[in-house]
């Protein structure tokens, strides 16, 4: 698969584009790897920026988003990591929200990440869009005929979030889905195999708890789950949680980087 990848570089490259990068250092970094976020359909770096960049510099982690380039396919996405990747001082761990880790598992074929996290993994896109139909049919037939997906608050985030703050990440969220997201395309092994965390929610109304099962498996290990929370774990009211725990996970799988 890699040789195929790279063979498709060659033969027909990637666009040149600018790439927009979201970053806060810490202040002492202690000898921390990167992290660099990785967004998917419907948002970009600010769900990151909103709160877990800023949290992840203050627990000493250089933290990047990047923002996805506009009209990029997945390998376009994917291109765009790597180069973004390549270009930090120091091996980075990747972390890709949603169809962003679609985005980070085929950027894994091509670069050997210190760690990665898939958080909240749309790896099958049909699963995907079976959960779509079942929570949210009105907002997500339109989208198979070309129109852009219409989400709503209960699709998205767990029921403590108030809804002020839920209807004002809806105004910014929103996206046309890729034929290619629903491609069974066999994603790349991981060069060099580093350590890779599955984060969700078994209540998410956009990835099923059997594909959070099924992704996990891939990487060899179990999903670590937040009940009660929605899809955009990194908005809801409790978002603290979830990005604690994966940069505990991060401290005790690359201890030297403590």
């Amino acid at each position: 698969m890699s040789e195929l990848l790279r063979f498709q570089d060659w033969s027909d490259p990637v666009p040149a584009a600018e790439r927009e990068v979201v970053s806060q250092l810490p202040d002492d970094g202690r000898g921390r790897p990167p992290l660099l976020f990785v967004p998917g359909l419907g948002h970009g770096a600010w769900a990151f920026a909103e709160h877990w960049i800023g949290h992840a510099a203050g627990r000493g982690f250089p933290a990047h988003a990047v923002n996805p380039r506009p009209g990029g396919d997945l390998r376009a996405q994917a291109h765009d990591v790597v180069q973004v990747a390549a270009s930090l001082p120091s091996q980075t761990v990747l972390i890709g929200h949603g169809t962003g880790s679609r985005v980070v598992a085929r950027a894994l074929g091509r670069y050997p990440a210190r760690a990665a996290v898939l958080i909240a993994p749309v790896l099958d896109g049909w699963a995907a869009l079976g959960a779509a139909l079942r929570s949210n049919p009105a907002g997500t037939v339109p989208a198979l005929f070309g129109g852009r997906l219409r989400f709503s608050g209960r699709q998205l985030f767990g029921p403590d979030l108030p809804a002020e703050e839920a209807a004002a990440h809806l105004e910014r969220i929103g996206a046309r889905p890729r034929a290619e997201l629903f491609s069974r395309d066999a994603l790349p092994e991981p060069v060099g195999g580093p350590p890779t965390l599955v984060v969700g929610s078994p209540d998410d109304r956009v990835v099923p708890r059997t594909a959070l099962d099924r992704a996990a498996a891939r990487y060899g290990g179990a999903p670590l789950l937040f009940p009660g929370m929605g899809h955009y774990l990194m908005l809801e009211t409790n978002w603290a949680e979830p990005i604690d725990a994966i940069l505990d996970w991060l401290d005790k799988e690359l201890p030297s980087a403590g």
